[in-house]
């Protein structure tokens, strides 16, 4: 079903005014929709199945014919903090991690970082909007500006881990075989191109955060990312 994001503004006696000029261009000439026709909106916290009353220029009516809960999310909050990749790498891993549910994404700055970028960029949110219309979710992904590792809040998680390639005694799988109990907040740490280098595991240790192997291949940034962010929202 066609998906749109609008905000809690957008809605009034249930009836849903879609505005932005996007996505009223991409409902009329991509999809080519009628009055009449059912589509999907979210607004980050329920799903509204909808039928079309009016399309113009600039707003688009429609009729809120059910109210859903939220269904899709992990209940667990999964958080990926990433070295910032280059160009498309950085766009593929929000893409696909937007996909398998991961709630935050906080782009990391490291000594080995390859990418030159210190500030949040706009396609990340389009990038991360896109695949929410694409993958049904509800919850919006969050993308924060960039942070230092030692801007990180690691005391508000119940598990952090840091995939490692000189890690060898302890697998992903194994670490989380262990736990006592459920995690209500899990933050997963990738680094960039260039990996991370051993002060900034040294340091990460320091802070509880349990580095972990992914077996003997050394994975690229953007596929270790993807793999531990749905091993991590299939566990939860």
């Amino acid at each position: 079903m066609i998906s749109v994001i609008i905000s809690k503004e957008n809605i009034a006696n249930n009836i849903i005014e879609i505005t932005d000029k996007n996505d009223i261009n991409h409902l009329k000439n991509a999809f080519r929709v009628k009055v009449g026709e059912v589509i999907r909106a979210v607004d980050g916290e329920y799903e509204y199945i909808c039928e079309i009353l009016s399309i113009d220029k600039k707003i688009l009516e429609a009729k809120v014919l059910e109210k859903n809960e939220d269904k899709y999310s992990t209940k667990v909050q999964i958080d990926a903090a990433i070295g910032i990749l280059k160009n498309d790498k950085m766009d593929l891993s929000i893409q696909k991690l937007t996909e398998v549910g991961i709630t935050k994404i906080i782009p990391l700055l490291t000594k080995r970082g390859v990418a030159k970028i210190t500030e949040k960029k706009d396609k990340w949110d389009l990038t991360a909007k896109e695949a929410i219309k694409q993958c049904q979710a509800v919850k919006l992904m969050e993308i924060e500006e960039p942070k230092k590792l030692s801007e990180l809040k690691f005391e508000e998680y119940d598990l952090a881990i840091v995939p490692y390639e000189c890690e060898e005694d302890k697998s992903l799988r194994n670490v989380l075989n262990k736990l006592e109990k459920k995690p209500t907040k899990v933050l997963y740490i990738i680094g960039p191109e260039g990996g991370f280098d051993k002060e900034e595991i040294e340091f990460l240790e320091d802070k509880g955060v349990i580095p972990v192997s992914l077996g003997k291949r050394i994975l690229r940034a953007e596929t270790a990312s993807i793999i531990v962010g749905g091993i991590l929202a299939n566990e939860f």
